[in-house]
């Protein structure tokens, strides 16, 4: 069955992008639907990340004639518009708030588009209600009292995506979201995400990290020196020999409860 194109909500037709004098992204002609969560997948260095700072326009393609890129249709992309149909987490962004800030504004923050409230930003009853409602769904609501900088890490990453989501956005974008979590709070995390997903957000993920794809993803890209080189289904993918060729060491795929570990083999 043909998608129609307002399913797509990233388009992009031969794409290149450099970064510090380097090319990063190699041809890329990818389009993400609405309703299809997707993982990227690749190893380190691989050019994962970089298709997330083309979503959040912190990387800008080289113009050429035959190439485009389109976020939910448009090709000039207003960013207060971005944020409301898209929330993206990273590490990068947990760095930008004072370590002071409490849990419940860095949230209360995210509706005015800051890192903390201003003396002109006066959160309304309906987004106060909402910012509890998130630090519950998160399981956060012990911690809205307390400051960022005494939150585990775990605690951080899913305050992220509470912020993440204050607009209810229709694409969630994770990188690496379980970089640095042991594994309580990555299983803590992981279940969150599930439950999401379940609800109808799509979720983009990258990551190096084939344990913390979900059952709910309904694609894989394998992504390697900037470019694309394979979209499929998990069970077409993730299979032994194909994670052995992307990763360049001898893998076997052991699958649990549609969660997938891999082992050297």
């Amino acid at each position: 069955m043909l998608t129609a194109m307002s399913d797509i909500w990233f388009d992009a037709n031969h794409l290149e992008a450099w970064l510090s004098g380097q090319p990063v992204i190699h041809d890329l002609c990818l389009k993400l639907k609405i309703g299809e969560s997707t993982t990227i997948l690749g190893p380190n260095g691989a050019g994962k990340s970089t298709i997330v700072n083309l979503i959040n326009r912190n990387l800008y393609p080289i113009v050429k004639p035959d190439s485009h890129l389109e976020i939910f249709g448009k090709s000039t992309i207003n960013i207060w518009q971005l944020r409301s149909s898209i929330g993206i987490v990273n590490s990068d962004l947990e760095t930008r708030f004072n370590p002071s800030i409490l849990a419940k504004e860095l949230i209360l923050s995210a509706f005015f588009g800051s890192t903390r409230l201003g003396r002109d930003q006066s959160p309304s009853l309906d987004q106060i209600a909402k910012s509890e409602m998130l630090l519950s769904q998160l399981n956060l609501e012990a911690f809205a009292e307390k400051p960022y900088g005494q939150l585990s890490d775990g605690q951080r990453r899913r305050l992220m995506i509470a912020r993440a989501l204050v607009h209810d956005p229709k694409v969630l974008v994770l990188d690496e979201p379980c970089k640095a979590l042991d594994l309580k709070a990555c299983h803590q995390l992981l279940g969150i995400l599930r439950e999401l997903s379940q609800k109808g957000t799509t979720l983009l993920v990258i990551t190096h990290r084939i344990d913390t794809i979900l059952p709910e993803m309904r694609r894989i890209l394998f992504v390697n020196q900037g470019r694309v080189c394979a979209d499929g289904t998990p069970e077409q993918l993730l299979q032994d020999h194909k994670l052995s060729n992307l990763f360049n060491t001898p893998l076997r795929v052991i699958e649990h409860k549609g969660f997938r570990q891999v082992l050297p083999d």
